[in-house]
């Protein structure tokens, strides 16, 4: 067990029905899971909590609440008391996905409020599921046809030529995270229906060229590594009744100037326009393991005295 984790046994009392408590088909426990981002397993009459220390904490607190309001009112739905967990609270209902930082809620909250975002931030802050739960929502909700999403190939370069297959199966490794945050959102199964009906499509960005995109939620991954054309061209592929969100992080830039990035630009062009919303993540919201938010500040130690040093 890593030194990060804490194992925690919660007791369940025996006055307590045990269905009430856990839910419809488990629902409370799958949506503690989730919310907390912990192992929580079930024997006999008492639940283990493995994670995060302060989230192992966080979420007994909430058990604990649970087990009081069944006593008082017989029932539970856990989602009633995420509110007063002491954790953000705005929940992407259909795919059962929940903000774990605020900065994470403050970008659900922009996601639903404007037809275009832009988040700007370090790995690991939820950029990119967040927004493809969105679109799974919002494709559940009927308020959108179609989910595209698109990936510049940068980081391949030349090395291109060098694969096999035709240029979609050569890009095909540059889109997998999309396929791993869609396929959280959904079984391979609907996953595999929807593409083969168009209603779900993965394709660099170079095939958005010539496109009008109407009612669809269109997500841009990586946009630090587009140019200002190429982020123009995407921007201007919006048709009626739909909604676009951008993400990338300014610091893993990878084309041959870094000035060039359509991404840096985007903030002194677009940020007066109404409807857009700019939501800037930070290594606080990073929910990968522990280390990657130190890893982060260590990069960005390093960086700023490097810069002091010119």
């Amino acid at each position: 067990m890593s030194l990060l984790e804490t194992i925690s046994r919660f007791k369940i009392p025996d006055s307590v029905d045990l269905v009430s408590f856990l839910g419809e088909y488990d629902s409370n426990l799958k949506a503690i899971r989730k919310y907390f981002d912990i192992n929580v397993k079930i024997t006999d009459s008492e639940l283990w909590l493995k994670g995060e220390e302060k989230s192992v904490q966080q979420a007994s607190k909430l058990l604990s609440k649970m087990i009081d309001r069944i006593l008082e009112e017989g029932s539970v739905d856990v989602r009633d008391l995420f509110n007063a967990s002491g954790r953000v609270s705005r929940k992407i209902e259909g795919v059962g996905v929940f903000p774990k930082t605020p900065g994470q809620k403050r970008y659900i909250e922009a996601m639903q409020k404007n037809d275009l975002v832009i988040s700007i931030g370090p790995a690991g802050t939820g950029k990119t599921y967040l927004a493809v739960a969105m679109a799974v929502e919002s494709l559940r909700r009927g308020e959108v046809q179609r989910i595209i999403l698109a990936r510049p190939a940068v980081e391949a370069g030349e090395k291109l030529g060098f694969l096999p297959g035709d240029m979609l199966e050569k890009v095909d490794p540059y889109l997998r995270p999309l396929y791993d945050a869609l396929f959280d959102m959904m079984s391979p199964e609907r996953f595999n229906y929807y593409k083969g009906k168009g209603i779900i499509e993965i394709a660099p960005l170079a095939y958005m060229r010539g496109r009008t995109l109407n009612e669809a939620f269109i997500i841009l991954d990586e946009a630090q590594n587009t140019t200002r054309g190429q982020l123009k061209m995407f921007l201007t592929r919006m048709g009626f009744g739909s909604k676009a969100v951008i993400t990338g992080d300014i610091t893993q830039i990878d084309l041959e100037r870094r000035e060039e990035s359509g991404l840096l630009e985007s903030e002194k062009i677009l940020k007066s326009i109404e409807g857009i919303g700019f939501v800037y993540l930070k290594k606080e919201d990073v929910v990968r393991n522990p280390l990657v938010k130190r890893i982060i500040k260590a990069y960005e130690d390093f960086e700023s005295e490097s810069f002091a040093s010119r």
